[in-house]
């Protein structure tokens, strides 16, 4: 919603800035112009990146016209999934859970969240290193370096598409004056005609440098920023996950490993403690025991 308000103003200041000092905005429409500009920035796109991240890039910048995906509820559903889950593991056994990490979408302890079960990313951050656990013969710190190894490879991914879209970005401003040198060669075969005519060759040269230039910083720019932003996001969203899982591993009860987890979540979307505390309550059917952590 804000990136939407926020490339109308961008755009909207610039006409109505150009509407005061008595501009002509039939100048500014130039679809030659924009055709080399625009072509050539997505030609460049298709030169440098292959088939599965020009599918990230259009799957990123369609998640910038929407909200987060790890907002406080996110993160409240989250905690209170992986204490149902790390308590049903604390008094069973881990292999009581070993058939929910198996097979995540039949599990009566994930279905109740189907944003985890679709996000394959973190389900699959989550099965994984439980279904190491559950494995055994592996210790608290190669599993956290295991986890680690993950989170870093995932971010790599998620930041293809950033990368690939900035580069674009940046190429902008120079396919604008590639655009504007094209709109001089007309304009010095029109040389000798009516001045009215070379003027309107001008303006429309220039133009091309013009909409490399905003295109640039206003929009794909701006753009590829959020994604990553977005990305950033889910690499909180893994650490929190992380911190939460490395704290059970080394024998914390449920109950302090989901309190180290909140402690590590951003602090603009972190539940309370109580918040926390109520959502565990009214969801598992049992608060978190004050002597738990004994």
């Amino acid at each position: 919603m804000f990136a939407i308000i926020g490339i109308v103003v961008v755009f909207g200041a610039v006409v109505a800035g150009y509407l005061m000092e008595h501009g002509h905005l039939a100048v500014l429409v130039q679809p030659a112009e924009l055709l080399i500009i625009g072509g050539a920035g997505g030609g460049t796109l298709l030169i440098a990146n292959p088939l599965r991240i020009l599918k990230k890039i259009a799957g990123g910048a369609a998640g910038v016209f929407g909200s987060s995906h790890f907002g406080k509820e996110r993160y409240l559903s989250t905690l209170r999934m992986m204490y149902d889950l790390l308590q049903k593991a604390r008094r069973g056994g881990m292999l009581t859970i070993e058939s929910d990490v198996e097979k995540p979408d039949e599990s009566a302890v994930f279905q109740p969240f189907p944003e985890f079960v679709k996000d394959h990313h973190v389900r699959d951050f989550v099965c994984d290193t439980i279904r190491m656990v559950i494995t055994g013969g592996v210790d608290a710190f190669d599993m956290d370096q295991m986890m680690d190894l993950d989170m870093e490879v995932q971010h790599n991914s998620t930041e293809e598409p950033v990368t690939a879209l900035s580069t674009m970005a940046d190429s902008l401003p120079g396919l604008g004056i590639v655009a504007a040198v094209l709109g001089v060669v007309i304009t010095m075969g029109a040389l000798g005609g009516p001045a009215e005519e070379i003027g309107h060759k001008v303006a429309a040269a220039l133009v091309g440098t013009f909409l490399g230039i905003l295109l640039c910083y206003g929009l794909v720019g701006p753009v590829s920023q959020n994604m990553a932003k977005n990305s950033a996001e889910e690499h909180a969203f893994l650490y929190v996950l992380r911190v939460l899982m490395l704290a059970f591993i080394r024998g914390q009860p449920p109950v302090v490993a989901i309190e180290m987890g909140r402690r590590a979540i951003p602090t603009h979307v972190r539940p309370t403690f109580a918040e926390v505390e109520e959502a565990c309550r009214n969801h598992g059917g049992a608060a978190p025991a004050k002597d738990e952590v004994a």
